[in-house]
C-alpha cells in the first residue's frame, strides 16, 4: 500500500467510526474477505467469520438503537468511549507493528478524527432527538448509515478525494463547533430549567 493510500485508509477508517464504529468494521472486514480490497496484516481479523458474525450482528442492533431518539443519545453517550479508542486502533493498525512511530502518529491522528466525527454526530443528534416528530431523527439516522459506506468506498478507491474532503470537514467543525456547543450547552439549560420547574407533588 502506497504512502497516500495508507494514510486515506487511516483516515477514513478513523473518522468513520466516529459515526458508525460497527458498520466500519463489518463492511471492511467483509471486502477483505471477498477480496474486493486488501487489509494490511494487523487488520485482517476483521475478515475473521466470528468477528463478521459479531460486528454484523452489532451493526443491526445499532440500526435499530439509532431510530429511538432516547436510546440513540444514551448510544452515542456510552460510545463516547468506544468510538474514539477504536478509531486510534483502526488508524495505527493500517501501519502495524513495523514502523512504531507512524503507527503512534495514525494512531493520535485516528483517534482526534474519531472524536471529532463522533461529536459533530452526537452533539447533532441531541439536538435533532429534541424535535417531537420522528421525521428528522430518521433523517438523520439514514443519512449517516448512507455515509459510512460512501465514505469507505471514497476511502478505498479515491484515496486523494478522501483526504481532500477530510480537509474541508476540518474546516467546517473548527466553523461549526463553536455554534454547536453553544446550542448543546443552551439545551441543557433549558432542560434543566424544564425539569425542575415541574410540581413535585
Amino acid at each position: 500500500m502506497d504512502p497516500i493510500s495508507a494514510w486515506a485508509t487511516a483516515a477514513g477508517l478513523a473518522w468513520s467510526s466516529g459515526i458508525r464504529l460497527y458498520a466500519v468494521l463489518f463492511i471492511t472486514g467483509a471486502m477483505h474477505a471477498f477480496g474486493w480490497i486488501s487489509l494490511p496484516p494487523a487488520l485482517q481479523v476483521l475478515a475473521d467469520p466470528w468477528v463478521l458474525v459479531v460486528s454484523g450482528t452489532l451493526v443491526m442492533v445499532e440500526f435499530l438503537a439509532d431510530k429511538i431518539p432516547l436510546i440513540d443519545s444514551i448510544w452515542d453517550a456510552i460510545h463516547t468511549f468506544i468510538r474514539v479508542p477504536a478509531g486510534a486502533l483502526l488508524a495505527a493498525g493500517v501501519f502495524g507493528a513495523a514502523d512504531g512511530s507512524l503507527a503512534l502518529i495514525a494512531g493520535l491522528l485516528g483517534g482526534t478524527l474519531a472524536g471529532s466525527s463522533h461529536i459533530t454526530k452526537a452533539g447533532s443528534r441531541i439536538l435533532i432527538n429534541t424535535s417531537p416528530e420522528p421525521v428528522s431523527n430518521w433523517t438523520a439516522s439514514f443519512a449517516e448509515d448512507a455515509l459510512v459506506p460512501a465514505t469507505l468506498l471514497v476511502t478505498f478507491m479515491y484515496p486523494l478525494l478522501l483526504i481532500g474532503l477530510l480537509v474541508v470537514f476540518v474546516v467546517i467543525l473548527l466553523w461549526l463547533a463553536p455554534k454547536l456547543l453553544r446550542a448543546i450547552y443552551s439545551f441543557i439549560i433549558r432542560f434543566g430549567r424544564a425539569s425542575g420547574s415541574k410540581p413535585s407533588g
